[in-house]
């Protein structure tokens, strides 16, 4: 409830199926209690608007189990009555939705064969990094070696001149 002034306020849906002329009253929300008013939506319409207040802000219906003869327009009526100190307001506001029901679909072919080309490529990518890090070891493995003895041999060339110059350094004292 607001402070400056109270308010409350109705919802009742109606639905016209494609062949029917006119609207039946479905629902019916006032007080904080719903009401189903048509047979056709009998333990399949939930109220999920506003609740434990007279002042409705929302005014969402929930339709459960869904068939085919669902389809058809469903009208809102959202009455408020805002109540001052000196006079009363209401205001209504309509709302139409449109609502087609379809078939559940199933996955069509197209979906399955992305799906297995998806594996596929995957698949593939995997083989080609593995190829790839075999022939970059063997690369690397082959360098190696070939270092290793370029570096031994560059190894033993140091060593042999470090004796050369111990001998010379032996022979200046």
């Amino acid at each position: 409830m607001r402070g400056e002034m109270h308010a409350t306020a109705t919802v009742n849906w109606y639905f016209r199926a494609p062949d029917s002329p006119n609207f039946s009253h479905i629902y019916s929300y006032d007080a904080n209690v719903g009401e189903i008013r048509d047979d056709r939506f009998m333990d399949r319409l939930d109220w999920s608007g506003s609740k434990q207040t007279e002042d409705l802000q929302d005014g969402s219906l929930y339709i459960l189990n869904v068939t085919f003869n669902d389809t058809g327009e469903y009208e809102c009526r959202f009455n408020r009555i805002f109540i001052y100190n000196n006079f009363v307001f209401v205001t209504t506001n309509n709302k139409t939705i449109f609502l087609t029901v379809v078939p559940q679909l199933t996955r069509g072919m197209a979906s399955i064969l992305s799906e297995v080309m998806m594996y596929v490529s995957i698949i593939g990518l995997q083989f080609w990094l593995l190829v790839e890090m075999i022939y970059c070891y063997r690369k690397i493995a082959a360098a190696g070696e070939e270092a290793l003895r370029q570096n031994a041999a560059d190894y033993l060339a140091i060593a042999s001149e470090s004796k050369g110059n111990c001998a010379d350094v032996q022979e200046a004292e």
